[in-house]
C-alpha cells in the first residue's frame, strides 16, 4: 500500500452523492470541490473589511455603537480577599431566603465562653468577624506556635475534667485572639487536633496533641480559664510570650490542699454520706475510717504504677470490710449506711456528667470513652465490695437491706450532711477557696430540692434528682457567668448529695446474696438516677444560657432533626 493510499482522504477529495444524469455534462471542479452552506453565491458582491479574518462574532458589538471599557482584571489573590468592587457601606444584594438571613452580632459585654460557642455552633460561611488580634507588630506571631499555645491549653483544661464542647470554645477564641480565624479545633477523648488554613490557594497547618494523664485540680482550670479571658479581652495585650509563661507557671502551681488534707476530706464525704442514708455518729466515724484506708491504699497503689481500675478496685475494700466486720461483730449500728458512705467517696459523678454532657451535645465519640471509662471505675469498685460482701455472707454476716432506709426523716441534720458532703467533695476537687462556700450552698440547695420533691411530695426519686440536678445546673452557670469562669467548680461538688450510692449499694448486696434479679433492679436504679443527674446539669447549663443576651434570636441555631435520619 503507497502512501497515497494510506493516508487520510482530505475535505477537497470528498465527491457529492448527486451525479449529474448521463449525457449532463458536470461542471468544471474548482480548487476544492465542496463548498460551505454559508458562502457567498457567485455573482453576490459584499464589500471587504480589510482586515486579515473575515468572520465575525455574532456577540460582537456593531459598528457605531460606543461601550463602557471594562473594568481592569484584579490581580490573583486569595479567595478570602473582598473584590475591588465591594463596599461595606452599600454591599451588593444577595441571594436570600425570602424571610432573609438575620444578621449574627455578637455582643461583647458576655463571657468568652458564650461566644465562641455560638460561632462553633454556626456554620463557617456564617460566622462573624475575627475577634481583636493580640498582637503588637504587623507581622504577628507564627502560626505554628499559636497553634502550639492553643493545644497546651485545650490540654490542661480537657485533663481536668472541661467537656469537648467547652475545649473547643477555649482553644478556638485563643487562636481568633492571635488573628487565626480561619482555624478549626477537633477534640476526642485523648487526642487534641487543630487545622488552620490561611486561605484557599494555601496549605493548611495543622498540629496535635495527646492527653495520656488526667487530674482533677479545678485550681489549675479555673488559671487557664483567666488566662483565656485575658487573651480574649480586646483591651489586654498579652504577647505570646506572656502567655507562654503564664501557661508554664499554671502548670508549675502547686494543689492548694496537701494529700493527708484530700484523706481528710474524704472521711468526711463518706461520714457525711453515711448521714444521709440514716447513719448515726458511730456510722459517721465507721464510715469515715474506712474511707480514708481506702484513700491511703489508692494512693499506695498509684505511687507503685497500678491502673485506675485496681486503686478503685481497692479503696473499694476497707468501706465494705468495715461494715461486714461490725455485723458480724453483732454492733448494733448500721452496717449497711457505712458501706453506702464509703461508695459515695468512689462514684465518678464528674465523668459521667461530662459523659452524657459530650453526647448531648453531639460529641459522640468522646461522650462514648467518657461512659466506657465511668464503666471501667464502676466494675472495679463493685469487683472490691462484691469480693467482701461475698466472704462476709460466708462468715454468717446478716446484712439487711432495709436498715439503711430506716429511721425517720431528719431534714435538718441532712441539710448540714448534704454541705459537708459537697464541701469534701470541693477539697477533693482542688478547688480554689473563693469557690468552695457557694458549691457547698449549692450542694445544700440541691439535697432540700429533692427531699422536697421525694420525701415531702412523694415523686419518683428519679424525677426529683433530675429537677434538684437542674437546679445545681442553672446556678452553677449563674455563678459561672457572674464570675467569667468555669462552671464546674459550682456544679460538680454540689452534685455529689445526689449520686445513687444506696442503690448501687443495695444492687451488689443482692448479687452477692443470690438475689440476682433484685439486685439488677437496684443496679438499673442507680443507672437512672445517674443518668437523671448527667441530663439534670446539662438542661440547667442550657436554660441558662437561653436567656443569656449574646446576640441575634437565632444566635444559637441547631442543626433541626426531629428524626434518626
Amino acid at each position: 500500500m503507497t502512501d497515497a493510499e494510506d493516508r487520510k482522504p482530505q475535505s477537497d477529495e470528498a465527491r457529492s452523492g448527486f451525479l449529474p444524469p448521463i449525457g449532463v455534462a458536470a461542471p468544471a471542479e474548482p480548487d476544492s470541490s465542496t463548498t460551505s452552506e454559508f458562502a457567498v453565491p457567485e455573482g453576490l458582491a459584499v464589500s471587504r473589511t480589510g482586515t486579515e479574518s473575515e468572520a465575525t462574532s455574532e456577540f460582537a458589538v456593531p459598528d457605531g455603537l460606543d461601550v463602557a471599557p471594562p473594568h481592569p482584571a484584579e490581580s490573583e489573590g486569595s479567595a478570602f480577599n473582598r473584590p475591588s468592587t465591594y463596599s461595606a457601606k452599600r454591599p451588593p444584594p444577595a441571594f436570600t431566603p425570602p424571610n432573609g438571613v438575620p444578621a449574627v452580632s455578637l455582643t461583647r459585654d458576655v463571657p468568652w465562653q458564650d461566644r465562641m460557642r455560638t460561632m462553633l455552633r454556626m456554620p463557617v460561611t456564617e460566622r462573624p468577624a475575627p475577634e481583636p488580634i493580640q498582637r503588637h507588630d504587623d507581622s504577628g506571631p507564627a502560626v505554628p506556635r499559636v497553634l502550639d499555645l492553643t493545644l497546651r491549653i485545650g490540654e490542661l483544661l480537657l485533663a481536668g475534667g472541661e467537656g469537648a464542647e467547652d475545649v473547643e470554645a477555649a482553644m478556638f477564641a485563643v487562636c481568633r485572639s492571635y488573628g487565626l480565624d480561619r482555624c478549626e479545633p477537633n477534640v476526642t477523648f485523648t487526642l487534641l487536633a487543630i487545622s488552620y488554613q490561611p486561605s484557599l490557594v494555601d496549605d493548611p497547618v495543622t498540629a496535635s496533641r495527646t492527653v495520656r494523664r488526667r487530674s482533677p485540680d479545678y485550681t489549675r482550670l479555673a488559671a487557664v480559664y483567666q488566662l483565656v479571658d485575658d487573651l480574649s479581652d480586646p483591651e489586654t495585650h498579652v504577647s505570646l510570650e506572656e502567655a507562654y509563661r503564664r501557661l508554664a507557671e499554671i502548670r508549675r502551681n502547686r494543689h492548694p490542699y496537701s494529700g493527708w488534707t484530700l484523706t481528710a476530706a474524704s472521711g468526711l464525704l463518706a461520714g457525711s454520706a453515711s448521714v444521709l442514708v440514716g447513719g448515726g455518729f458511730l456510722v459517721f466515724v465507721a464510715a469515715a475510717v474506712g474511707a480514708m484506708l481506702g484513700d491511703r491504699l489508692a494512693w499506695l497503689c498509684a505511687g507503685r504504677g497500678l491502673p485506675e481500675f485496681y486503686q478503685f478496685t481497692v479503696a473499694a475494700t476497707p468501706p465494705a470490710a468495715i461494715g461486714v466486720a461490725l455485723t458480724v461483730a453483732h454492733v448494733d449500728v448500721k452496717a449497711s449506711a457505712v458501706i453506702t458512705g464509703g461508695l459515695f467517696a468512689l462514684l465518678p459523678g464528674r465523668a459521667l456528667v461530662a459523659g452524657v454532657q459530650d453526647g448531648l451535645t453531639g460529641f459522640y465519640i468522646t461522650a462514648s470513652a467518657r461512659l466506657l471509662e465511668v464503666l471501667y471505675f464502676f466494675v472495679g469498685i463493685v469487683a472490691g465490695v462484691l469480693t467482701v460482701l461475698y466472704f462476709g455472707v460466708q462468715l454468717g454476716a446478716n446484712l439487711n437491706p432495709d436498715a439503711a432506709l430506716g429511721g425517720d426523716p431528719r431534714p435538718v441534720l441532712q441539710i448540714v450532711a448534704s454541705m459537708a458532703l459537697s464541701l469534701a467533695f470541693a477539697v477533693l476537687l482542688q478547688q480554689e477557696r473563693s469557690t468552695v462556700l457557694m458549691a457547698t450552698l449549692n450542694g445544700g440547695i440541691a439535697w432540700v430540692v429533692y427531699g422536697a420533691l421525694h420525701v415531702t411530695g412523694d415523686i419518683s426519686p428519679v424525677a426529683a434528682t433530675a429537677v434538684a440536678a437542674g437546679v445545681v445546673g442553672l446556678f452553677g452557670q449563674l455563678l459561672a457567668r457572674y464570675r467569667f469562669a468555669s462552671a464546674l467548680p459550682y456544679t460538680t461538688a454540689a452534685i455529689g448529695p445526689l449520686l445513687p450510692g444506696s442503690a448501687t449499694y443495695f444492687g451488689l448486696l443482692g448479687i452477692a446474696q443470690n438475689e440476682v434479679t433484685d439486685g439488677l433492679a437496684s443496679l438499673t436504679k442507680a443507672v437512672a438516677l445517674a443518668m437523671a443527674i448527667a441530663i439534670g446539669v446539662n438542661l440547667g447549663s442550657e436554660i441558662s444560657r437561653i436567656f443569656l443576651r449574646i446576640g441575634s434570636p437565632e444566635k444559637r441555631r441547631a442543626a433541626k432533626r426531629t428524626r434518626g435520619f
